[in-house]
């Protein structure tokens, strides 16, 4: 009986210990974003003491976020959340992901800030709170190089397109009278498009140039240009949680602004400077 006694009571302490420590632990090895009891109170104070901010992106649109030829994450939005991450005296970690689950996943406390070439959009910020632009984004009407049907935004009307859904790309094709078809990435988007199963495609001017500047040989043009030019920012969760942060964020890009970094890196990716609305 005495046997069975110790050995109960070495179980029972074994379960609290378990308890204790967080026994679930963390799927899939991601970095969980900064969230908690004091996160609750100031995610900016328990960003600084967990020592690394964490930044969702997708990491396959370039020149935004991508993989180059020896498979690392580079592209214009890893600098700048670099740069953020220096200013906030934190490391910068990123998790990568297909944009549909991006932005619930911010909403979700999965990480602290997202940052994708993310378009401010009246409907974005009712759910989210926006920094300040750090860029600003022209849409281009992208089809088949020898397809003519399309030569103006109106001429969307009754086409056949393919974004990701969520995007505002797919909104002004369906503003415009597009029926879309959701994809995962570009590179999917761009498959339909050469294979002729949509009549177009709409993304960033300057991604249609980096695409074009990779696959010189691609058989697609730039039919048409949105005359509305979007602002980027970088949004997070709404809350008193996240007022300081934001606050940080907005001091970071305008320090970044004030010393030409903004601009550097939109020259080092986009070959031109995209960090000003008059362009």
């Amino acid at each position: 009986m005495k046997k069975r006694t110790i050995t109960a009571v070495a179980a029972l302490l074994a379960l609290c210990l378990c308890l204790l420590a967080g026994c679930s632990g963390a799927k899939n090895n991601e970095t969980p974003a900064s969230t908690g009891t004091d996160a609750a109170a100031d995610l900016l104070a328990q960003i600084k003491a967990n020592g690394f901010i964490t930044i969702a992106m997708e990491g396959t649109w370039a020149p935004w976020t991508y993989h180059d030829e020896t498979d690392t994450l580079v592209g214009f939005d890893v600098e700048v959340g670099q740069k953020i991450a220096e200013k906030l005296g934190v490391e910068a970690r990123f998790i990568e992901g297909e944009w549909d689950g991006l932005l619930a996943g911010l909403e979700a406390g999965r990480y602290d800030i997202m940052i994708n070439g993310v378009d401010v959009t009246a409907e974005r910020q009712q759910k989210y709170d926006f920094s300040t632009p750090y860029a600003y984004n022209r849409t281009a009407v992208i089809v088949r190089g020898d397809d003519d049907s399309i030569q103006t935004m109106e001429d969307l009307k009754d086409k056949q397109t393919a974004n990701t859904i969520s995007s505002t790309y797919a909104e002004v094709a369906e503003k415009y009278g597009a029926t879309v078809t959701g994809v995962d990435d570009l590179n999917q988007t761009m498959e339909l498009l050469l294979s002729g199963r949509i009549d177009a495609t709409l993304n960033a001017e300057v991604t249609f140039y980096d695409y074009l500047k990779a696959h010189p040989d691609a058989n697609v043009k730039i039919a048409a240009i949105d005359p509305e030019v979007t602002s980027v920012a970088i949004p997070m969760r709404k809350g008193e949680e996240t007022a300081s942060l934001l606050a940080a964020v907005n001091e970071a890009l305008d320090a970044l602004r004030a010393d030409g970094t903004l601009t550097a890196l939109s020259e080092k990716y986009f070959g031109g400077d995209i960090t000003t609305a008059d362009r």
